[in-house]
């Protein structure tokens, strides 16, 4: 029997790894015999570089780097085999421009930056890389991905013929865009690809700043004037490189990184779980398996748009898998997820609890929860030998 073990993290309990340590334990005290195969998820936020690692051959390079704040720190990003030679990377934001970075007092969307993801996508292109992908998840900022399009060589002047400091709120005074520093290597043959779930457009109601401006610090006032900004640089944009982005789904993402890295290096966005399990060869790892276990945090509707759960159910489904997912809690509209390859959900939580007793009994619950889902496989597989 092979058993394939392939979770999102549960934000602010338990990690991927955690979580296949624990459902790993169980199903070898049920299934001794079993082989578990072990594939922690991330769909494009703080832990992809590590979750493709764990299933590809490839290395961390570290990198010094600016943090939100122009601070200088360490930060890495993983560079990947592969059978044509030709070595990927795979760069994470959250890594040197992630909110985690920061303190809840240092949280600024006027005043932080996306320079130190630009200095990631700088090394792997000076490391000879060619094809980039790059989850934008968690970011800290609102620069319209100046900062990191700054770091690649691109200028941002001002009225005067200046260059402006690549932050939120100096959108609103660039002029022009000078393209004539940009690294040579940019001018070659280089693809990227932007692991992205987020549907909103670069400005507007539902844009970048109004939708995630205040979680990065940003009060009604100062969202108008980063709003103000971002449609301003948006048309300096579509004048100097003659990309229109001001519409375009998923330009928001990231605080407008994701617009910039279509307009400035024509990237492309994709959705972050099926870049994810294309990286680590989802498919392959799974042709064999008799069932997986996956899951997440919370399921319920939205886990059937093109999040964590949808994009294990719908690769196993094509293979004829069985996937049950092992959840922290769910809605009454997870059952969508029946519609996306997802046979069974099992929630962890087994009774009313306050979200501390949550976090200090969370994989206590969990272990439960591993352990009434393979007895439930128990009684199933003795069902179907009595056939």
């Amino acid at each position: 029997m092979h058993i394939v073990i392939a979770p999102d993290s549960f934000k602010g309990t338990l990690s991927s790894e955690q979580i296949i340590e624990i459902v790993s334990d169980e199903a070898r005290r049920h299934f001794p015999d079993a082989r578990i195969t072990g594939i922690p998820i991330a769909d494009g936020g703080e832990g992809t570089v590590h979750a493709v690692l764990a299933s590809r051959s490839g290395i961390l390079r570290n990198v010094s780097v600016k943090n939100p704040l122009f601070e200088t720190m360490k930060a890495s990003y993983g560079i990947l085999e592969n059978s044509s030679g030709k070595p990927s990377a795979i760069i994470e934001m959250a890594a040197a421009s992630g909110l985690p970075l920061l303190s809840a007092s240092q949280r600024s969307a006027l005043t932080t930056t996306s320079y130190g993801t630009g200095e990631l996508i700088a090394d792997a292109l000076k490391q000879g890389i060619r094809h980039i992908t790059i989850a934008i998840g968690g970011s800290a900022t609102n620069d319209g991905g100046m900062g990191a399009m700054a770091a690649l060589g691109f200028r941002f002047l001002d009225k005067d013929d200046k260059e402006v400091t690549p932050t939120g709120e100096n959108l609103i005074h660039v002029s022009r865009i000078d393209t004539s520093s940009v690294l040579p290597e940019l001018t070659e043959d280089i693809s990227f690809t932007v692991m992205c779930d987020v549907r909103s457009p670069f400005c507007g109601p539902n844009g970048a700043t109004y939708t995630y401006g205040p979680q990065k610090g940003a009060d009604k006032e100062q969202l108008d004037l980063l709003e103000q900004g971002m449609l301003h640089f948006a048309e300096i944009i579509k004048r100097d490189l003659g990309k229109d982005i001001r519409d375009v789904e998923g330009a928001g993402a990231a605080g407008g990184l994701g617009g910039a890295l279509c307009a400035f290096l024509g990237g492309s966005l994709k959705s972050g779980i099926q870049t994810l399990l294309e990286l680590v060869q989802f498919e392959t790892l799974i042709k064999d398996a008799d069932i997986i276990i996956s899951g997440e945090g919370c399921a319920d509707g939205q886990s059937a748009q093109g999040k964590v759960l949808w994009g294990i159910g719908t690769s196993a489904k094509k293979l004829g898998v069985p996937v049950i997912a092992m959840v922290g809690g769910m809605r009454p509209d997870a059952k969508l997820l029946y519609d996306c390859g997802i046979t069974a959900i099992v929630p962890a939580l087994n009774r009313a609890m306050s979200l501390t007793e949550v976090f200090r009994h969370s994989k206590n619950l969990l272990r439960d929860a591993a352990e009434r889902t393979f007895l439930l496989l128990k009684a199933g597989m003795a069902l179907n030998s009595k056939k």
